[in-house]
């Protein structure tokens, strides 16, 4: 077993040493959806924190049933990361942000072909939701342009077709008001109970599961290329991963259904796990890694930092120290856009865990390598103007 694995019982596993902070209301939610039927192993990464009834930063392996509500509402949920053509030595974020004011708004006429031509080739059957295409939403979801600070791996940086030298764009979003309906379809009719293999609505959920994965995907892709040309540049998709969503997989000789919720696919090669807006983000990719480590991480890894506090609580903690405009700028000297005060606070770094000890743990937990790491140079939030 590698180091920073807790066993928590015999199902449970926390991958996260001692010394990481994790408030015991997420352990207890942990241990409780464990005790689920159809549940045979649970997971829980050092980003782990209280959800509303599930944890957040975990993965769960089923056999014979699956479980909406765990994926909850933002299906397909992920990051994408984009390698664009703008040399950081030539970067003007005065004139970046003033060019990315209306940026969420949604999408006019002049996308509409590419859209249609995208969803055809990704199959995406879901329709009354395209005028969401582009567009961020709210909670935790981002895009923030990036540069390289420090690389560990030049190798990997290669491969990736990875240039330090000129800007990344990270995109965290997911699949806005369709995961929502969907959820909120299964909720009305099953509760939180989950469904059997033999039920004719567990077909049903998958296949409006998966449409909601793709619808996703494009939506970052979308927002990605709609911030690129905001600011006259281009760029491609270096990756694309998802981690709010069920998939088959095969763990310990046992099939079964594996929920990710928050949680970063460990076996799909490279990945980016983002600290906050004020913290570095870092690009990884899987170690050499025994199966047994693995197996007690259920294939995943940490999604991002991890919350300290609860949302709505942030801002009676910060505002007697920070007023609106001081958080505006962090501490690396990147630049924030949001322009709902709440949000602010909510998502202020504060917040968060400190991004390198989520990386230390899965490191020495044999999980991954880090390739490189990433500064912020400026954040987009929403800003209020159209909307989350």
């Amino acid at each position: 077993m590698g180091k920073s694995v807790q066993k928590i019982t015999d199902s449970v596993s926390l991958i996260a040493s001692k010394d990481t902070w994790i408030e015991g209301l997420a352990i207890e939610q942990l241990v409780k959806t464990s005790e689920l039927a159809g549940m045979f192993r649970v997971a829980g990464m050092p980003d782990l924190h209280p959800g509303r009834g599930y944890p957040i930063g975990a993965a769960f392996f089923t056999t014979n049933k699956i479980y909406p509500a765990l994926v909850g509402n933002d299906i397909g949920c992920g990051m994408s990361l984009w390698q664009s053509t703008a040399k950081i030595s030539k970067v003007n974020v005065d004139k970046f942000a003033k060019k990315l004011r209306d940026i969420e708004c949604p999408l006019d006429d002049s996308w509409a072909d590419l859209i249609e031509q995208r969803k055809i080739e990704k199959g995406i059957q879901a329709q009354g939701f395209d005028s969401a295409f582009g567009t961020i939403g709210g909670g935790n979801h981002f895009a923030e342009f990036q540069a390289v600070e420090t690389v560990y791996c030049d190798e990997h940086l290669a491969r990736l077709n990875l240039d330090p030298k000129k800007l990344l764009l990270l995109v965290h979003s997911g699949s806005r008001g369709l995961g929502q309906s969907i959820l909120t379809e299964h909720i009305s009719n099953f509760n939180h109970d989950g469904l059997n293999e033999d039920d004719s609505s567990f077909s049903e959920y998958l296949k409006a599961h998966d449409d909601a994965v793709k619808w996703a995907e494009l939506n970052r892709e979308l927002i990605a290329l709609r911030f690129l040309d905001a600011i006259r540049e281009s760029g491609d998709c270096l990756l694309d991963v998802n981690h709010n969503l069920v998939t088959e997989k095969d763990i310990a000789g046992s099939k079964g259904w594996l929920h990710r919720k928050g949680a970063t696919p460990a076996d799909q090669g490279y990945v980016v796990i983002p600290g906050s807006r004020g913290d570095y983000s870092y690009l990884v990719t899987a170690a050499d890694q025994a199966k047994e480590n693995l197996e007690n991480s259920l294939y995943s890894l940490a999604h991002g930092a991890g919350r300290k506090w609860k949302r709505g609580d942030c801002q009676a903690r910060l505002s007697h120290k920070f007023k609106k405009d001081d958080l505006l700028k962090t501490a690396l000297g990147s630049r924030v856009i949001c322009g709902n005060k709440e949000l602010l606070y909510d998502e202020a770094p504060q917040a968060y865990k400190n991004c390198e000890t989520i990386i230390d743990d899965l490191v020495e937990a044999g999980l991954m390598k880090v390739v490189a790491r990433l500064r912020p140079v400026l954040t987009f939030k929403t800003n209020g103007s159209c909307g989350a």
